[in-house]
């Protein structure tokens, strides 16, 4: 287990977390538990930049990264759905999309296949921080903000299966 792993690890801890906070009923509910999303986003930051700048990048790190970054996503958006802070089909196109990356990338990592993150996952989620972020003080700039950020992760998702069509084609050949 190596640190890059261990900060995925706590990021995937911080999920409970953000729930405690977020559903605390305390006064600045949304501010503390975006603080607790912020620290999510830079131990994601923190672990992708040691991995690699050490050549700690591991294949169990490649699949797990992403995981933990689908599912504080999902939490938080649910979260904020939940308490009509965003309209609730951003949750429902983000839920399904992240799902079938999900499974998608399951079913690639038991055929020993992993396609690693790309700079249009990377823009997508750094849009979905920014836009968080940005609802905690102006909730109008984070909505249009989310609404960037779903169509850049529709982009993604869609690069993501260009990518496979195009590695599985040039496997068979």
């Amino acid at each position: 287990m190596n640190l890059p792993n261990i900060l995925t690890i706590f990021r995937l801890f911080l999920i409970p977390v953000f729930l405690m906070v977020f559903f605390s009923g305390t006064p600045n509910y949304l501010l503390y538990s975006i603080i607790v999303f912020l620290i999510a986003g830079m131990t994601d930051i923190l672990d992708g930049y040691i991995a690699r700048k050490y050549n700690l990048v591991t294949k169990w790190g490649i699949v797990l990264d992403p995981l933990a970054d689908k599912l504080m996503l999902l939490t938080v958006l649910s979260s904020l759905s939940i308490k009509n802070i965003i309209p609730s089909w951003i949750f429902v196109v983000v839920a399904m999309k992240e799902v079938l990356m999900i499974i998608s990338g399951l079913f690639l990592y038991k055929k020993d296949t992993v396609i690693p993150s790309n700079i249009f996952g990377k823009a997508s989620t750094l849009l979905f921080y920014i836009s968080i972020f940005t609802l905690g003080f102006n909730p109008m700039a984070g909505d249009n903000l989310l609404y960037i950020a779903v169509a850049s992760a529709v982009v993604a998702l869609i690069n993501y299966v260009i990518i496979y069509f195009r590695n599985h084609k040039n496997n068979k050949d």
